[in-house]
């Protein structure tokens, strides 16, 4: 294990943590703002997403200020430690804080991912076929999941080494692998209706519904990007996978925040859109006051 890389990885993996903290900060009282300003449209899901909100918020939380405890630990409290900061490092990475830091992120990781599949269900219409293989993906994760807080968490247990290690990967290929799959279904469902819609309306009207920050956000895309990137350097043991960790922590919260902020605008797919009554109109002389009725209301997706 390479001292200097790892060590740089880690720094690095924790200034992006409290930049990206202060973005999800930002992103949460966003969306408690326009909870509150929409208190005479509010729909019975908003509740449970605000609730989701602080739950999410409250455990990333945990996990940057386990991370940032490490380093001051490692590289000021015991600067002195036998060994340098590695040692340190391998002797106290299953100490208790930072096993609650890992209780943490996995509950966040599986909370996300749940959101994900449910988004899934709703952009498909509520099509159950499709949540067979995620539903069976995210229960075996949990499953691993709690092996891996075990492996890693018992006394003189490594994340980065040994059998700890191992169920790790199996953990996170499965968590990741979720990911992929539901993004793809996200992403797929909504660039065919995109183009269902620009062939019977126009490309206008399929602009106001379609862009390329409505796919991002909706399927959750940086967070499977990190996710993977993540599970590659972890996969081949590299020293910068700590630095991936970190960013994918992150965006394991910033994703399905920026999600929510969707949906309490009322700018987020949801089964209306993609119902078939949707496409009636089969001239660009019917969409225009379509587009218009949509602009003047708010009521875009976008």
């Amino acid at each position: 294990m390479s001292d200097a890389l790892l060590q740089n990885s880690f720094y690095i993996g924790n200034v992006f943590n409290s930049i990206l903290y202060g973005v999800e900060l930002m992103l949460y009282f966003n969306t408690m703002q326009a909870y509150l300003e929409k208190k005479s449209e509010h729909r019975p899901s908003d509740k449970f997403y605000m609730i989701f909100s602080t739950m999410i918020l409250f455990l990333i939380t945990i996990f940057v200020a386990t991370q940032s405890f490490l380093g001051q630990e490692m590289w000021i409290i015991n600067a002195g430690y036998p060994g340098g900061a590695l040692a340190y490092f391998v002797a106290h990475v299953s100490a208790w804080y930072q096993t609650m830091g890992s209780v943490a992120s996995i509950l966040l990781q599986l909370m996300t991912d749940a959101l994900l599949i449910h988004r899934c269900f709703t952009v498909w219409r509520g099509s159950y076929h499709v949540l067979f293989v995620p539903c069976c993906l995210w229960l075996s994760s949990l499953v691993f999941g709690i092996l891996d807080l075990i492996a890693s968490g018992s006394p003189n247990g490594d994340f980065y080494e040994g059998l700890a290690a191992r169920v790790g990967l199996v953990y996170f290929s499965l968590t990741i692998g979720l990911n992929v799959i539901t993004t793809c279904l996200i992403c797929g469902r909504i660039i065919f209706y995109a183009r269902h819609m620009r062939n019977h309306l126009g490309l206008e009207v399929s602009k106001a519904y379609f862009t390329t920050v409505a796919i991002v956000v909706e399927s959750a895309l940086p967070y499977t990007l990190f996710g993977i990137a993540f599970l590659v350097s972890f996969g081949l043991d590299s020293e910068t996978s700590i630095l991936f960790l970190s960013l994918y922590g992150m965006f394991t919260c910033i994703s399905p925040q920026m999600l929510i902020l969707r949906v309490v605008r009322r700018r987020a797919w949801s089964t209306e859109i993609a119902q078939p009554t949707a496409l009636v109109f089969a001239t660009r002389s019917a969409a225009a006051p379509f587009a218009t009725s949509e602009t003047e209301t708010g009521s875009s997706v976008v």
